[in-house]
């Protein structure tokens, strides 16, 4: 098993209410010439949580950080203005929850950060304050 100390969270830059799936996001990546889904986890608008690329493997989620981490992202993270929103639905932030707890239980050395804390270039990903809203319990604190 790979070494993990980072599990990021971000979102997929969709608008709230969209219903792309992990193969959604799978078949994507493909066509990027990727080998699939770059996170390891996804969860659409409805709560399920859906396997993107095996955690064993290296994912393909956060630039210089793949090798040592596990990706989660929630489909949504823009507003039906197309700016960056928290648009998470209370089953995504259940399922996020509980997923994020299960990780840390089974990582629990593992940092849980933003994909906006460790690239500029996504300072709205995953469009809420990661760090603040899981502090204490394996978020990266300041």
């Amino acid at each position: 098993m790979r070494h993990i100390s980072l599990i990021i969270v971000h979102c997929s830059a969709n608008r709230e209410g969209s219903a792309l799936r992990a193969c959604d996001i799978d078949a994507y990546h493909r066509s990027l010439g990727w080998k699939g889904c770059g996170y390891h986890f996804v969860i659409p608008t409805d709560g399920s949580v859906e396997r993107g690329r095996p955690i064993e493997e290296v994912g393909a989620h956060c630039r210089y950080h793949n090798k040592h981490s596990i990706g989660v992202c929630y489909i949504g993270g823009l507003g039906t203005d197309g700016s960056p929103k928290d648009t998470r639905t209370p089953a995504q932030r259940n399922a996020l929850l509980h997923l994020l707890q299960d990780l840390h239980h089974r990582f629990p050395q593992a940092l849980i950060v933003a994909h906006a804390d460790l690239d500029p270039r996504k300072p709205h990903c995953p469009g809420f304050d990661v760090v603040k809203e899981y502090k204490g319990w394996g978020a990266m604190s300041d």
